[in-house]
């Protein structure tokens, strides 16, 4: 299927590796030029690299800590030219309201809520001064199913739920399309991250995670291509009628009424 993206210019956020480096290749592979945002300099570089082994397209590169307003602002200036943003740079930590202390839980928050809305808020005016483009958040599915042991995350994609939401109702009014995907667990480093973490508590023994798979309808998490591949789609033309809603990849978990 030709997704129409040939030519397209698209930044992404958290782009050196798992989910964002994976939704790189893919936007790559569509023939999309790119600018790759994210704190490790070296990790965007080796996108970068493999990116330009395989395929003739511009990759730029923006090493900043995106939980700095500041460098939202000078990410924003260097992307004037962009017809589609990715957000999905974000690091919130696991735990109950008993574990995460105020500095976590604002430190997540500054990088994925606030950078969210933020970098949002100064693409959105370029956009609409073009009269198009789109905006996709990577957002998660502990928004829609709350988890009391990932609670700073299941109130922050809750919020960026809602933002998703309320903006992209609107948006098509400037030609702009705003839509969210909500993964469960992915096969990243994150995903053994908080695996390891919640069969600590359940089991007192980290090296025990595996096990917590068995609990899924597939025995697995998402691949990165699958998340990649919906965000490829949702936007492209093809999905030119979607606007304020918010796709679910969580091989049925939520509806299962269980995060894990």
């Amino acid at each position: 299927m030709d997704l129409g993206l040939q030519g397209q210019r698209v930044l992404i956020t958290g782009a050196s590796k798992g989910i964002g480096a994976g939704t790189a290749q893919a936007f790559a592979r569509e023939g999309c030029h790119l600018r790759l945002a994210a704190r490790s300099a070296e990790g965007l570089e080796e996108v970068k690299q493999a990116i330009l082994a395989e395929h003739d397209v511009e990759v730029d590169l923006h090493p900043f800590d995106l939980s700095v307003s500041g460098n939202l602002a000078t990410l924003s200036e260097a992307s004037a030219d962009i017809d589609i943003l990715i957000n999905n740079a974000g690091d919130i930590p696991a735990g109950s309201l008993d574990m995460v202390e105020e500095d976590a839980w604002r430190r997540g928050w500054d990088l994925k809520v606030f950078g969210y809305i933020n970098l949002t808020r100064l693409i959105y005016r370029r956009l609409k001064q073009r009269g198009h483009g789109v905006i996709v958040n990577d957002i998660g599915n502990a928004g829609e199913r709350f988890d009391f042991d990932y609670i700073a995350g299941s109130t922050g994609n809750a919020s960026l739920m809602a933002f998703t939401r309320a903006l992209g109702g609107r948006s098509l009014d400037d030609g702009i399309r705003v839509v969210g995907v909500n993964p469960g667990m992915v096969q990243t480093e994150r995903m053994t991250k908080l695996l390891k973490a919640r069969a600590k508590k359940l089991f007192d023994d980290e090296g025990r995670y595996p096990e917590l798979l068995d609990r899924y309808p597939l025995r697995r998490g998402a691949t990165v291509e699958e998340v990649a591949d919906l965000m490829l789609f949702l936007a492209s033309p093809r999905s030119s009628y979607t606007s304020g809603c918010i796709v679910t990849l969580d091989g049925g978990v939520s509806t299962r009424h269980s995060i894990v």
